[in-house]
């Protein structure tokens, strides 16, 4: 026998059934959801153009008193928080929602892709379209004349509390609720917290009582917290993050029990 017919004959060319590499497994997956999140329409309405337009129309406009200073060093920390809130939470849940109801969820449930690995693709494909919102909105704001202050690691520490809170709570609702009542309640929710989470209105124009209650919403903590440091310069904010970390660990939590894969 040859040694050509020796090497074919031990397995040279042999192939060898079995998954990929889970790293390479994630990685194509948060690809795929990456492309999905910017081909969708609807998707791109909430995390990139009405951002944008909100920013861009009260920065240029005074419609709202946002108090002494420019209103875009108001406006910008409070529109990152709703890009966040319209990536991490709304898009997740809607996108979610609809891929349970058409049986993708059960179908990827039974590859050789594990369900935490699935959902650690989903968060890489939110944090990915989050650093381009950021990237984009920064740009906008710096344009309109935007002076931010303060210490990166803080602003880092409340984006990543805030996308976790945020997460946990769109999985939560696009796993127990049906499609359309996740689509109807993601969207209504999005609108309130736009409203009464001081993303555009300060929280100070609100009734004392109203404010006792709106300060503990993730969305308020996290532009709280964002124009703190980004506004005022100040140091770490403490009670913001702490909020928002209770809101990771209550909705990732009640994600990781409820969720309902059919």
């Amino acid at each position: 026998m040859t040694a050509t017919g020796a090497g074919a004959a031990s397995g040279t060319f042999t192939p060898r059934p079995g998954a990929a590499p889970l790293s390479r497994m994630i990685r194509a997956q948060a690809a795929l959801e990456t492309r999905m999140l910017l081909r969708n329409g609807e998707q791109l309405l909430l995390t990139v153009v009405i951002p944008t337009l909100l920013l861009v129309l009260f920065s240029a406009v005074d419609i709202v008193d946002t108090g002494s200073g420019k209103p875009v060093d108001f406006l910008a920390p409070g529109v990152l928080a709703l890009a966040v809130m319209s990536t991490a939470f709304t898009g997740q849940a809607i996108a979610t929602g609809f891929e349970r109801r058409y049986g993708v969820l059960k179908r990827l449930a039974v590859s050789p892709l594990p369900r935490w690995a699935l959902m650690t693709a989903k968060t890489c494909a939110v944090l990915v379209t989050e650093v381009l919102q950021t990237v984009l909105l920064t740009v906008i704001a710096l344009a309109l004349g935007w002076s931010p202050q303060g210490s990166p690691v803080p602003v880092l520490l409340l984006l990543v509390l805030g996308t976790a809170a945020f997460s946990g709570l769109g999985l939560l609702m696009a796993g127990t609720l049906k499609a359309e009542a996740t689509l109807a309640a993601a969207n209504l929710v999005f609108l309130l917290l736009l409203v009464g989470g001081g993303v555009i209105v300060p929280l100070a124009k609100f009734p004392a009582a109203a404010q006792s209650v709106l300060q503990f919403l993730p969305v308020s903590a996290l532009s709280d917290g964002l124009r703190d440091v980004l506004q005022h310069g100040t140091g770490m904010p403490w009670t913001d993050l702490g909020i928002l970390a209770v809101w990771a660990v209550l909705g990732l939590g009640a994600a990781a029990k409820f969720f309902r894969w059919e």
